[in-house]
């Protein structure tokens, strides 16, 4: 039994295609969000604590947003961790 893997070179040329193109999906999705929280009030407190947070810190409401996703998902993985080391 024989098994390929196939994999693409990595394109260092690409990368500034890319990271536009995640910066522009993730911008949309913030967008999206700040949209709908015209039909969700809790979301839209949520907006904006996190728009003062932003102004507090002297960053952009898209930074902030990134901020706060990141150190969920950081936080989430090392809870993963922990749970699965003993």
């Amino acid at each position: 039994m024989l098994i390929y893997f196939e994999s693409l070179t990595y394109d260092h040329r690409l990368k500034g295609v890319h990271m536009l193109e995640s910066h522009a999906f993730f911008s949309k999705m913030v967008d999206e969000l700040v949209e709908f929280s015209e039909y969700d009030p809790e979301l839209a407190d949520g907006i904006k604590w996190l728009d003062d947070q932003a102004q507090k810190k002297g960053i952009t409401f898209y930074d902030m947003v990134f901020e706060v996703l990141y150190k969920h998902d950081v936080n989430s993985k090392a809870k993963d961790w922990l749970s699965t080391r003993n």
